[in-house]
């Protein structure tokens, strides 16, 4: 988990897949941090990336560092309504509070479980690892 993490925030900004129906979606996200050993996303639930991780919680997150290595995680993610996972969440991302309050009803964080990763690059052997 903790590679996944430092990967992803070396990225800056990554990809997540979700699915719509039969239609893949893909946007971009920011925040990433750790709590309880988890890795978590953020997202306002009133999106429809959220709506989809809730039906569907399979999803795919791809990254590419200024290295030329790319990160391909999959995984499914799941709601975590506590607070004190929203207050972690704005204490790792402080510019998060320009857009959301621990309380809002609409700031939320999910949770990757079950996931599965791989860092690649051009010129290395593909590393694999599991979360």
């Amino acid at each position: 988990m903790k590679k996944a993490l430092e990967f992803l925030k070396e990225c800056g900004v990554f990809y997540i897949a979700t699915n719509e129906g039969d239609q893949p979606r893909v946007r971009p996200f920011g925040a990433v941090f750790e709590y309880e050993d988890k890795l978590y996303i953020v997202t306002n639930n009133t999106k429809k990336c959220f709506k989809q991780m809730i039906e569907n919680p399979k999803v795919e997150i791809s990254g590419m560092n200024k290295k030329g290595q790319w990160i391909r995680l999959s995984g499914e993610v799941f709601n975590d309504d506590r607070r004190e996972v929203r207050e972690e969440a704005l204490k790792a991302y402080p510019s998060l509070k320009n857009m959301y309050s621990v309380d809002d009803g609409i700031f939320s964080v999910l949770y990757f479980a079950k996931g599965e990763g791989t860092i690649c690059s051009f010129k290395d052997e593909p590393e694999s690892f599991s979360f």
